[in-house]
């Protein structure tokens, strides 16, 4: 891989905090875990601890939170998906969050209440199985949009939990604005993780749902990390962990890296540009890494990565495609994860810039070195077998 592959932008934290730091607190995070712990199904996912490779690669720890046992959907997104929803149905009895869970959701007295909804959402794919996976055990119904480049595949397994779900014209952030329409058309809610000025609220619980996975690794964790690696679609699972890692640690905070695919690149874009604004990419978006291909920044991600987060990267998609690779083919000792294109990102750009001297600038700018310990998530498995097939056994996207 050569060194112009990759795009890196890095800034100094000013120390001013994001106006949406209050609403990722530690105490918030626990009432979010309390909720998750009332789903039937509910296990913590594993942390693996992958020591071989870290002293294989001169760092002191390497961890991966691996999400794809997550409530038997291969992915995170259930997490922000069941807990927007239950919020949303929260406002509709009349109920304060903190007394709502899974007993209250599926009592008869409620499902009467609220079995003529229909959640509407736009998804790359594992969002839709989270909002589709909730309505289907709450009783109410979903309609999912999904954008022009999604897989045969990831689109029948949201129709396999009972959703109607639909392969769109649009590109992923088209499909919003198309979902949205449709929504306010049919006078239906909108869950949505893109949050934009006026529609923040509903984007809000979906992030702070997603909470539920870094307050289990920091439990799991053996001693604090120093760098976290996380990736971005629109911002709103990697804004929401920093938002409460920066929290969670307060002065201790990591260092916090955010990678993204080099034709998806809008959180980069809008770091690079440092001017106050939000940028957009447009286009087709064609990358492997489906679930990160969004040209549009979420608002309240954004505004959590600015105040918190060090380093962006833009990268090509063989970058995840060799994380995928070693996370499929561990060293003697260390366990095996099936992380698919999406999930394995971040981990992919951690063992590309340790091993590849090439890449020497990069590794000492974010500052890894002998004493560092990394943390990953590895938010999906193979939610598209085939691809994941393609990649892993026939060595597709090799690095150049």
């Amino acid at each position: 891989m050569k060194r112009d592959n990759i795009k890196t932008f890095s800034k100094k934290l000013s120390g001013k905090a994001s106006e949406w730091d209050s609403a990722f607190s530690v105490e918030k995070a626990d009432e979010v875990l309390a909720f998750h712990k009332s789903i039937p199904g509910y296990e913590e996912t594993p942390l693996v601890r992958l020591d071989a490779l870290s002293k294989e690669l001169g760092v002191s720890s390497i961890a991966v939170k691996d999400e794809s046992p997550r409530f038997g959907l291969n992915a995170f997104k259930g997490l922000g998906g069941s807990y927007c929803i239950a919020k949303y149905i929260a406002g509709e009895l009349g109920a304060d969050m903190k007394d709502v869970d899974y007993d209250l959701l599926t009592s008869p007295e409620t499902n009467e209440k609220i079995k003529d909804l229909t959640f509407v959402t736009t998804t790359d794919g594992n969002h839709g199985r989270g909002i589709a996976w909730t309505a289907k055990m709450l009783g109410v119904r979903a309609k999912v949009f999904m954008p022009k480049v999604s897989t045969r595949e990831r689109l029948e397994s949201i129709r396999a939990l009972g959703a109607d779900a639909e392969i769109t014209e649009y590109n992923y952030d088209d499909a919003v604005r198309y979902a949205k329409d449709y929504a306010e058309k049919n006078g239906w809610p909108l869950v949505q993780d893109t949050a934009w000025e006026g529609y923040e609220d509903i984007p809000l619980s979906i992030m702070q749902g997603y909470m539920t996975m870094i307050r289990e690794a920091v439990s799991q964790l053996d001693a604090p990390p120093t760098h976290v690696f996380l990736q971005a679609g629109v911002g709103a699972m990697s804004g929401a962990i920093t938002g409460f890692l920066a929290n969670y640690y307060g002065n201790e905070k990591p260092v916090i890296t955010i990678v993204e695919p080099d034709k998806a690149d809008c959180i980069y874009q809008t770091a690079l540009a440092d001017d106050g604004k939000l940028h957009f990419v447009t286009g087709d978006m064609d990358t492997i890494m489906a679930g990160l291909s969004c040209g549009e920044p979420c608002t309240i991600g954004w505004s959590l990565l600015d105040a918190h987060a060090e380093h962006f990267v833009s990268m090509p998609d063989n970058i995840a495609a060799k994380g995928m690779r070693v996370l499929a083919s561990p060293l003697p000792g260390d366990t095996k994860i099936v992380s698919g294109e999406s999930g394995a990102a971040p981990f992919g750009f951690v063992c590309e810039i340790l091993e590849n001297p090439d890449m020497k600038d990069i590794k000492e700018t974010i500052g890894l070195g002998p004493d560092s310990r990394i943390l990953c998530i590895s938010t999906e498995g193979d939610t598209d077998k085939a691809s994941y097939r393609r990649i892993v056994w026939d060595g597709e996207y090799p690095s150049v």
